[in-house]
């Protein structure tokens, strides 16, 4: 059983569409659909009356509804307490996406960290969405994560505050061939070759958005893989798979020893920030401490 699961759930009940709730939710339909599904996996019993219009709930689901409300708000309380206690201690934790705890984290900490009585810094690496579900929710002291224009709208609160830490740049890449030349290109006679993003991840509907949506229309694409992770498609990338748009982060040193070249022609670039992000309330004298020092 998970928190999500429940807030998804009550979310349903209260907007009466697998659309609308996961809109509200800010996560895909597809993405929501399922977290339905495994709370219903869970409890053993169908929840929702999919064969209905308009969406209805079952006999179980209308006396889960308020048992959901329960367990949500008991989780809830219960979380505030230890978290109350927490903050006595000088542990801090940090919530990032995978491809930051990587390749940006380990040296953008070093210097904030190295005095003899720095907190331990716990992070917790997952998908954005689940990342900023995370830190809204109050189980993280910080969100680590890479932001553009159409970031999650629920960051822009009030009570949310940010400080732009860094920079990055997503790029189309390809293995090199002997000559140093990419392996791949772009071509009108045969489709493109390209390792993605899982559509309902951060990358995948931004690189679909803002890159492969601007393709000339003579030139269609193949999806060969698809991963949520960054470092799989770079993997895959360096087997000569195909073609990846990826944190020029995380192929530094590829990209320096020609192992990865980029693919210019047609594919543009995507800029990118790196924002950490902080709630105003319910901070620890230890997580107020390495703001102020970010800040300064």
């Amino acid at each position: 059983m998970e928190l999500k699961w429940l807030k998804d759930y009550l979310a349903l009940v209260e907007h009466g569409s697998f659309s609308k709730a996961a809109t509200a939710r800010f996560v895909t339909q597809p993405a929501f659909s399922r977290r339905i599904r495994s709370l219903e996996a869970w409890l053993g019993v169908n929840l929702v009356e999919r064969n209905q219009y308009p969406l209805s709930l079952t006999s179980a689901g209308e006396v889960f509804t308020e048992r959901a409300k329960y367990l949500a708000d008991s989780m809830l309380l219960c979380r505030e307490q230890l978290r109350s206690m927490q903050q006595q201690s000088d542990e801090i934790t940090l919530s990032s996406q995978q491809s930051l705890a990587v390749s940006f984290f380990p040296s953008w900490i070093e210097p904030l960290t190295e005095q003899p009585d720095a907190p331990m810094i716990r992070m917790n690496t997952v998908d954005l969405h689940e990342a900023v579900e995370t830190f809204l929710s109050g189980s993280s002291d910080f969100l680590l994560c890479y932001t553009c224009d159409d970031i999650f709208k629920q960051l822009q609160g009030d009570e949310v505050e940010s400080l732009v830490v860094g920079s990055d740049e997503i790029i189309p890449v390809s293995l090199a061939d002997d000559k140093g030349n990419a392996l791949f290109n772009v071509t009108e006679d045969q489709p493109l070759e390209i390792l993605s993003h899982t559509p309902e991840s951060f990358f995948g509907q931004l690189i679909t958005l803002n890159c492969l949506a601007k393709l000339p229309p003579t030139i269609s694409v193949s999806h060969r893989y698809q991963s949520s992770l960054s470092e799989a498609l770079k993997a895959l990338t360096l087997k000569g798979k195909g073609i990846a748009y990826l944190p020029r982060s995380i192929i530094t040193q590829e990209l320096k020893a020609k192992q990865l070249v980029q693919v210019n022609d047609h594919l543009i670039s995507l800029p990118l920030q790196i924002s950490l992000y902080r709630l105003k309330h319910s901070q620890s004298m230890s997580a107020k401490k390495l703001w102020q020092q970010i800040t300064d």
